[in-house]
């Protein structure tokens, strides 16, 4: 009260501090960091350690083991989860919340930096990467070319346009993909080896010896001093043809009578293929703190600068543009929020028949919403899809706080009071009861602030969204409003002049309105007194039967809800039918990748066929491994052999279908043309990839165990459980068991009799079957560029292609026996192509898709056919991850949340009525608000999901609002007249104009957003439906069953006051002789 006497004494002082707001909300609003996601900070760090050439078991027993022995010593450690696929070893390590993460990164990497002491020689510290929304992309920078290849593009891409990057704040400098790095390649021909009598070995030994890098001294002679560098190293590539490989005039035999040497790249391990076509792009990809928004739109502004650094063959494009997303919202939002205010405004006009106080309310909605961006800006949160969605739900609820203030306005000039005794009096008997529905809101999110995970960090900041926007509603209606009323509105001349004695008594003047019926200067009955005249008939009716009609209420009420929370389907965020979609295609397993790209192609014209060409925007691919330099790659985009591919495709905008009936259809035409393809679709929005934690599919079945061969047979018999369930595709291992090898045994007694060791056949089998720079570092330099190259000897890859030729590769220095085969057998043989663990526990992932079925459903299912599996061996497990698991996390955070909020409301309502009584008497509604919201998203088809459960609580936020105004009104009256029934009666034909206006005005604010039909509409309709369904059926038991409610339990309660206090006139405890 003393806040809306200050407003009217200093009116002013007022309208100072709402510019305020508004001016640096408008500013705020111009920098506010704009992002996909709020900070999440998820406590997972990502190690990445490259080892040339081992193999998935080496790679998992000479590094993955090592390090989770070693890194169990830093504190907070959660799970430790590898995967070891050829030279690379990759670990994600996920901490508990509440962790430092500064410290705890600290501590990994100095764990990380003393654990190379025990890993093989050669090795160097990995690479350490804290994981959050920003280590995955929201784009790509693609280069292309008509003239060039892959290995040109990757050195031009990495040389000037990488390192352009840190021209642009908070942009990550990802490494290429689709290339190799240029190499000095020096390719020996086996025969001519054999004819020399020299093994690869030795053509490493020359190289070494002949190019060094070596230090320059200094010579002082006279007054001067000399810089003397010496051509230890080799100039040009040219001049390496010239190295002699023997010493001592032995022989005149030079590198190029067995080799050739070639300005190349590295061994080809991966191709990139945009529209078909080998090319190199760069996954653009922001800093923690950066706003994506911002980092986007500057590095498109700044593509020309890159373009200028590249020859005028090479084309820089930007494509799969994640940041659209965030800016879609922030579309819809504007758009939703204006034809919301509009209907709003409407509503308000409709009822009240006056636009003065309709511009009032429709004043008061911009302003909350503009200074609650400039309060989550001061709080340090972002314009994201969250806060987005708190706000575009707050505008509805915005609504209720000034509409309710003018309707009371309206109340009390229809009394004959002075205009400013009228606003007074009005503002003044709500202030407090409306304090409490701002309170009874707030405490519906307060759940958020104690929630943790993934749940907690997107919910906090949409209840801030909302809190801070209701906040400042509040301060607008109890301030600004009365100020513009007394500024805007005016009195009501036809009605009886204001009463001073009837005035003492503010309830009586209710119960005069309520008799007396207003007219018109034609002296007819108005629209709503006709409306209300019927209502309270029909209230008469039913008043007799209220214990019948309230208990049938509760018992159906409760037993639907029941029902409804068991049929609806469940998923994390509402499914978006994008124009985007990302394929991953497994062929058998160690096909090479030549052609795996081959397949990959007919992929991208099936696709191509089925939409149309003229409705592909792009079409984005990798083949094959990452590049070894490139060990990071994996992180953004995990690809395990040559075997598999990944295709992004992007559809035009005016092309619009249905994804799922889209992804079976080209499953179908894949299935003919290519039927020893496993296809496997995988999230490609940044939404659904943060919230999968880095599952490939909304459905992974994780089996874990000591013994690999049982959890193969496991991993087996849930792929044929999981096959039977019709809505399921793309069921498939996710590992590669049976990749094929050719297992190379060593006599090394017979090497021994022969004069070879071990360590002469590993040098000769490595630079024969891989390549040297594994074994033996070796540098030239660029003069023109003055940039470093790696050096290496490899036998080319097209001299390889027969086990005999790997038998014949010579082991001994000068002589021609023995050869490989002499001292070894060569036999086919399988491995694991992609080594998993949990901690030290071998795993294997199950993963699969779903068709046009929720991720509850699909969850609940794959539970039972787990479960159908019977009891698992000693020492198996088997559970579900990913976005499975992130799904129960979020819905059971939810739902502990709104019951601990129930609980809260219903204690603050206990001390606000001081009668427990009374207090169940309001939330007796919120069975029907339940009904409402569940009721619609089945109807319309959607889910139970994050989105959608926000307007549950939303709705029952303002039920309860209703509900509150209501039972004060009742309970008041009560104790005026001590009449329960008559009260009940009184208090709904009071409230019955407010109550229809603001959930009117909320339903229709809510329209726009709840027909999806806006930008992104996919994901905010839900929300829209649940509050639009929930405000529907909250309105409907606010009107009809609360009054009988109320009548029925408060029917014999006492009016005399609970006070213990014996100075208190109220109490039963007060002695008149005392005190009087």
């Amino acid at each position: 009260m003393n806040l809306i006497r200050t407003a009217l004494r200093k009116p002013i002082t007022i309208l100072v501090i709402v510019a305020a707001l508004f001016f640096f909300g408008i500013g705020a609003i111009r920098t506010i960091k704009i992002d996909i996601f709020p900070k999440l900070d998820l406590p997972v760090m990502y190690i990445a350690h490259p080892f040339g050439g081992y193999t998935p078991n080496q790679m998992e027993a000479y590094f993955g083991k090592q390090y989770i022995n070693v890194l169990l010593y830093v504190n907070g450690i959660k799970t430790i989860e590898t995967k070891n696929i050829q030279g690379l070893t990759l670990m994600k390590v996920s901490f508990y919340p509440g962790t430092n993460m500064a410290q705890a990164q600290a501590e990994l990497s100095a764990f990380c930096n003393r654990i190379q002491a025990i890993f093989p020689p050669g090795s160097q510290p990995p690479f350490i990467i804290r994981f959050d929304a920003s280590t995955l992309p929201v784009g790509q920078l693609v280069l292309s070319s008509p003239i060039r290849s892959n290995n040109e593009l990757l050195d031009l891409a990495n040389t000037y346009v990488r390192s352009s990057f840190t021209s642009i704040p908070g942009l990550v400098s990802a490494p290429p993909f689709g290339g190799n790095l240029r190499t000095v390649v020096i390719k020996a021909d086996p025969e001519l080896l054999r004819a020399h009598n020299m093994t690869p070995d030795q053509l490493v030994e020359a190289l070494r010896i002949n190019n060094q890098t070596s230090p320059s001294g200094n010579v002082r002679i006279g007054d001067v001093n000399y810089i003397t560098p010496a051509n230890t190293a080799i100039r040009t590539v040219k001049d390496f043809e010239n190295i002699p490989l023997y010493k001592g005039g032995v022989q005149n035999l030079y590198l190029r009578d067995v080799a050739s040497v070639e300005d190349g790249a590295d061994i080809t391990a991966g191709y990139a293929l945009v529209n078909g076509r080998r090319s190199v792009y760069l996954s653009v990809a922001k800093a923690g703190d950066a706003s994506t928004w911002e980092v986007v739109q500057k590095m498109k502004a700044a593509l020309p600068k890159f373009q200028a650094q590249l020859p005028e063959d090479v084309k820089l494009t930007y494509e799969f543009d994640q940041s659209v997303y965030v800016i879609n919202a922030v579309k819809s939002l504007i758009s939703e929020g204006t034809i919301g205010a509009i209907l709003t405004g409407l509503m308000v006009l409709m009822f009240l028949g006056d636009p003065r106080g309709a511009l009032i309310v429709i004043l008061t909605i911009p302003t909350s919403v503009i200074a609650a961006v400039l309060c989550l800006k001061i709080a340090g949160q972002t314009i994201n899809i969250m806060t987005l969605s708190g706000l575009a739900l707050a505008i509805g609820i915005l609504v209720d706080e000034s509409t309710v203030t003018i309707e009371n306005i309206h109340q009390h000039l229809d009394m004959g009071k002075p205009k400013g005794l009228a606003i007074w009096d009005a503002c003044k008997e709500i202030a407090f009861p409306k304090l409490l529905i701002l309170f009874c809101i707030l405490a519906v999110f307060a759940p958020a602030f104690t929630m943790g995970g993934i749940p907690g960090s997107l919910f906090l900041p949409l209840a801030l969204a909302i809190g801070f926007a209701m906040v400042i509603s509040y301060f607008l209606a109890q301030t600004f409003v009365p100020i513009m009323a007394n500024w805007l509105m005016k009195e009501h001349k036809h009605h009886p002049e204001y009463n001073p004695e009837l005035h003492k008594n503010t309830w009586n003047e209710k119960k005069e309105l309520v008799e007396r019926a207003d007219s018109n200067k034609d002296g007819k009955i108005s629209f709503f007194e006709k409306v209300r005249g019927r209502f309270m008939r029909f209230i008469n009716r039913i008043m007799p039967a209220r214990k019948v009609v309230v208990s049938l209420y509760l018992i159906l009420g409760i037993g639907l809800v029941l029902v409804l929370i068991n049929i609806i389907g469940r998923d994390v965020l509402p499914r978006a039918n994008g124009s985007q979609f990302q394929l991953r295609l497994r062929a058998p397993e160690g096909t090479r990748m030549e052609r795996t790209e081959e397949k990959t192609i007919k992929a991208i014209n099936i696709i191509k066929d089925i939409v149309g060409p003229e409705n592909v925007a792009i079409t984005s691919s990798y083949v094959g491994q990452h590049p070894g330099q490139f060990s990071i790659s994996p992180i953004y985009l995990f690809m395990s052999g040559p075997q598999e591919s990944v295709i992004q495709v992007a559809l035009s905008e005016h092309y619009k279908t249905d994804l799922d009936e889209l992804k079976d259809k080209i499953r179908e035409k894949l299935k003919a043309a290519e039927p020893d393809v496993k296809p496997s679709f995988e999230p490609i929005e940044l939404t659904d990839k943060i919230l999968s934690q880095g599952s490939p599919t909304p459905v992974e079945v994780r089996v874990s165990g000591r013994n690999k061969q049982l959890n193969e047979q496991y991993a087996a018999k849930i792929i044929e459980k999981l096959q039977k369930i019709p809505y399921l595709r793309d069921v498939q291992l996710g590992q590669s068991t049976k990749y094929p090898s050719l297992r190379i045994t060593i006599d090394r007694i017979r090497a021994a009799q022969l004069g070879v060791d071990v360590g002469d056949i590993s040098r000769s089998l490595t630079a024969s079957t891989s390549s040297s720079r594994y074994t033996e570092k070796n540098i030239w330099i660029d003069e023109k560029s003055n940039l470093s190259y790696s050096v290496q000897v490899l036998v080319p890859e097209n001299k390889m292609t027969d086990i005999q030729d790997i038998a014949e590769i010579p082991v001994l220095k000068s002589a021609s026996r023995p050869v490989l085969g002499d001292v070894a057998t060569i036999t086919r043989d399988t491995t694991y192509g992609e080594a998993d663990n949990l901690g030290a526990i071998p795993t294997l992932s199950v993963t699969a898709n779903t068709s046009d079925i929720d991720l509850g459903t699909a969850t609940k299912d794959v539970n039972a056919a787990i479960a159908s599996l019977g009891e698992l061996p000693r020492g198996l497990n088997m559970e579900m991850i990913g976005l499975s698991q992130t799904l129960t996390d979020t819905l059971d955070s939810l739902q502990s949340g709104l019951l601990v909020a129930i609980v809260v409301i219903f204690l603050m309502l206990a001390a606000n009525f001081q009668s427990f009584k009374v207090s169940m008497v309001v939330l007796s509604s919120v069975p029907a608000v339940l009904i409402g919201s569940l009721a619609l998203l089945l109807l319309t088809g959607s889910t139970l999901n994050l989105q959608s459960y926000m307007g549950i609580i939303m709705s029952v936020g303002v039920s309860i609002s209703n509900a509150v105004l209501l039972i004060t009104n009742a309970e008041q009256l009560r104790l005026n007249n001590g009449d329960a029934l008559l009260s009940a009666k009184e208090a709904v034909a009071l409230r019955l104009r407010p109550i229809l206006m603001t959930s009117l005005a909320m339903v229709a604010g809510m329209i726009p957003m709840a027909s999806g039909l806006g930008e992104s509409g996919d994901q905010t309709s839900p929300l829209g439906r649940a509050v639009i369904g929930g405000l529907v059926a909250s309105t409907f038991s606010t009107l009809f069953i609360l009054p009988l409610v109320f009548a029925w339990a408060q029917g014999k309660a006492s009016v005399q006051s609970v006070s213990l206090d014996p100075e208190d006139k109220q109490s039963k405890n007060y002695v008149p002789s005392l005190y009087e």
